[in-house]
Formats: C-alpha cells, structure tokens, sequence
C-alpha cells in the first residue's frame, strides 16, 4: 500500500507562512532544493489544496524562462508531468496533469491507495494535511526547517486534540542552517 506523506518548509516555531500570509522566509539554498529535487522523485501522485496549487502554477510554464539555471529546470521536468489532484470548491478548471478531485480527501486516498502504482501519495498545504491528520491517514512528516522564527500564521502541524506518536525515520543537517526532519507515524 503507498504511503501518504505531508512535506512543506517550516519555521522554527512551527509555521508554514507567516501572520501576513507571506513565505519569502522558505526560499532554499542550492542544497535543499537539490534535496527537494531528489525527493521529488519518490512521489507518485501529489495532493494539493487551492492556495498551494496556484503557487505551483508557475511552474507549468517555468521551463521557458531563459533564466532559470538547471536545477529549476530539472524540477520542473519532474513537477509537470506528475499526476496531481487538487481539492478546491472554488476552482471549476485545473491545468497541466491535474485534475480536481472529485471525492473527500479520504475517499480519494483510499481510491489512491488501491490502483496500481508506485510512489508515494504527496500532501501539500497545511488545510489539506490538517483534514487527513484528523482522518489519520498521513504516514510520515517531513518537515525542513527553516532558521526562522515568524511569530505566527498558519501551523504546519495540525490542530486538534489527538496525540500522535512518531518515530524519527531520518534527520539532516546542511551547511546553510536547514534541518530536515522525516517522522513516521507509530501504529
């Protein structure tokens, strides 16, 4: 069965933007882009909420930038032609390989979970990993933190009233101050 993973940047406190709606603080160096590059690799499909898909829209189009250097354009060879499902109940259209979801979050990771395929099952945006914590259905935290604190904002991690026990699966330091750490759900 694949698992459903939940990585994002994250501030030191605990935030995935800041109180002004803001994220300029999660630009990556060299490194941990590569990092995200590399990881990038392992998904298979990749979940996504309305406000972080229209991020990600830039990338569709990203490779006709002559500006950008190879690793950005390595990334987003890898990004568009990745299936991504998009929850909205605003959007009517989505572009490039996605589609918008037609069912809960929960029902779309069991129907996920149950075609073939390989890599894992990719949450991004903290509402969206939010509703599938609440559900228990992430396997893994990945979180690369970064040497910030912003004082508040939206949390990374889920706010409810539910202990969640984890193991530490892997941890990473980089030479520009990002730890990157990936916990596993204890079942």
């Amino acid at each position: 069965m694949r698992d459903v993973t939940y990585s994002m940047g994250v501030s030191l406190d605990g935030y995935i933007v800041g109180p002004d709606g803001g994220f300029d603080w999660t630009e990556p160096d060299p490194d941990v882009f590569r990092f995200w590059i590399d990881d990038i690799r392992g998904v298979g499909v990749h979940l996504l909420g309305r406000r972080l898909y229209e991020t990600m829209l830039y990338w569709e189009t990203a490779d006709q930038d002559p500006s950008l250097g190879e690793a950005e354009l390595e990334w987003a060879s890898l990004w568009n032609p990745l299936p991504k499902v998009v929850f909205s109940t605003t959007l009517s259209a989505v572009q490039g390989n996605a589609r918008l979801a037609s069912g809960s979050l929960a029902e779309e990771i069991e129907r996920l979970r149950a075609e073939p395929g390989e890599g894992e099952i990719a949450i991004g945006g903290a509402t969206l990993a939010a509703e599938a914590a609440a559900s228990d259905l992430i396997d893994e935290y990945r979180a690369m933190v970064h040497p910030v604190l912003v004082g508040g904002g939206t949390p990374f991690f889920p706010q409810h009233e539910r202990r969640v026990d984890l193991d530490l699966v892997e941890t990473r330091t980089f030479n520009s101050r990002f730890v990157y750490l990936r916990y596993r759900v204890a079942r």
